[in-house]
């Protein structure tokens, strides 16, 4: 079984044909897949979603690029929807939270305050995060590491050797998907070949990030096992082997994933 740690399927990309997009991963041979939330707004959406496809779960957060349309109270709601998630097997997490400073015009302050106080109530609950790294690793580790959140995952990964090893040594796993794929994408190739296994998950960011064979098109939960497939090969690994680490690891990060068979 393979696991999707990351993929948007309530996103509009899937109006027309989400239910057939979930089934196909399930036919694929992915078990789970992670829905992210990334606003007050879709909070309701990512938990119905994870409920009505085989195989779903859920977490909840605001995502940085959101920021400029939160507000404060938003915090409320996310404070009360995890309260009344804590007994729903599906919820997984705290995400997709953190920082983004690849995107111009974003607020940096704006950005900290959410990152900050939704790393207070991953703390409080005792919960795991989805983070949002893009050219911020350093911010978000500083984050992880002043508000003691310990697990987790680190999305999309792109940052350098030392930066991965601090990630780890946080009790943080490692996200990677369809850029491990590009022959000049040479450091995620690095990274993904070379740091521990244990410390790797799988993911798509569905609909975004698409392996090469999809370059430019929209990107979806099915191509974990050819993702996996070339993650395997760099490592010089069996695929099977592959499947079944990273879906321990997925387990380890996400703990609840392991609450609700797929």
């Amino acid at each position: 079984m393979w696991i999707d740690t990351h993929c948007h399927l309530d996103a509009s990309e899937f109006d027309a044909d989400r239910d057939a997009v979930a089934a196909a991963a399930r036919e694929s041979g992915v078990g789970r897949i992670v829905i992210p939330g990334v606003a007050r707004e879709n909070f309701a959406t990512v938990r119905e979603l994870a409920h009505r496809v085989a195989g779903g779960a859920y977490a909840l957060g605001i995502h940085p690029l959101f920021t400029p349309g939160a507000q404060d109270a938003d915090l409320d709601v996310l404070r009360m929807e995890i309260e009344a998630s804590l007994d729903d097997p599906l919820f997984v997490g705290l995400g997709e939270i953190g920082l983004d400073y690849f995107v111009p015009g974003l607020d940096d302050a704006r950005q900290q305050f959410f990152y900050n106080e939704q790393l207070k109530l991953a703390h409080e609950f005792a919960l795991p995060v989805i983070c949002h790294v893009r050219k911020s690793q350093d911010q978000v580790l500083k984050g992880l590491r002043k508000h003691r959140v310990h697990g987790g995952i680190a999305h999309a990964f792109n940052g350098s050797f030392q930066q991965a090893q601090a990630f780890i040594d946080q009790g943080m796993h490692l996200g990677f998907g369809g850029n491990l794929t590009f022959e000049r994408a040479l450091q995620i190739r690095r990274l993904a070949a070379q740091l521990p296994l244990d410390a790797l998950v799988v993911e798509t960011d569905a609909p975004d990030i698409s392996p090469s064979w999809l370059y430019r098109q929209r990107n979806t939960p099915d191509q974990i096992p050819a993702i996996g497939a070339g993650l395997a090969q760099l490592r010089g690994i069996g695929v099977d082997e592959l499947a079944i680490g990273t879906t321990a690891n997925a387990h380890a990060a996400l703990p609840r994933l392991a609450l609700s068979s797929a």
